[in-house]
């Protein structure tokens, strides 16, 4: 059963052929796992989406068409639609700039004017983040509060990697703008 085709093992899993599915996911569960584990960056994540993916794939073996593609591609799209269904299981929420800002608090070892001096600064970021339009403030407080990836933005608002990228680059660059002339005032 190991030296059969990609086709043949959907045809047995079809079938319900125990053997032929066996097969088949211990020939693709390094490819399926990995997959999933660059797209979830959590292990426990990555099996279960994994596991979803092979389920998928059992349940529609029957629907494969050969003259359309090669199995390899069809079976890691499968992964990929299972595992950016996880992402947005899990999609953060992003907090409010008013929320994450007011968690800077001030430390007991600061004097007072530290004390003012930050909350004046904090003041000026929460206005300037304010200032940003919304899928650009999205895109900042995710990349520099949650450190998330331009890729993690992305499918996490089901966005192209590309508008993730501009989204973040733009929004710092307005930030530091309207920072720049909140402070030459």
């Amino acid at each position: 059963m190991w030296s059969a085709s990609d086709e043949a093992l959907l045809a047995g899993i079809a079938t319900g052929d125990g053997s032929a599915a066996r097969t088949f996911v211990r020939r693709y569960q390094q490819r399926v796992f990995g997959l999933a584990l660059t797209i979830l960056s959590d292990r426990h994540s990555a099996e279960d989406a994994a596991q979803d993916a092979f389920v998928r794939i059992w349940r529609h073996a029957g629907a494969f068409d050969p003259r359309r593609g090669k199995v390899a591609p069809w079976v890691l799209t499968i992964t990929r639609n299972a595992a950016l269904d996880a992402v947005r299981l899990r999609r953060a929420v992003p907090a409010d700039p008013e929320t994450m800002l007011a968690l800077a608090l001030p430390s007991a070892e600061r004097s007072p004017s530290d004390h003012a001096e930050l909350d004046f600064d904090i003041d000026r970021a929460r206005g300037a983040l304010a200032e940003l339009p919304a899928d650009q403030r999205q895109a900042v407080l995710l990349a520099a509060f949650y450190g998330l990836t331009a890729a993690e933005i992305a499918a996490i608002a089901d966005i192209p990697l590309g508008t993730a990228k501009t989204r973040i680059r733009t929004g710092l660059r307005k930030l530091r703008t309207l920072l720049d002339t909140e402070a030459t005032r």
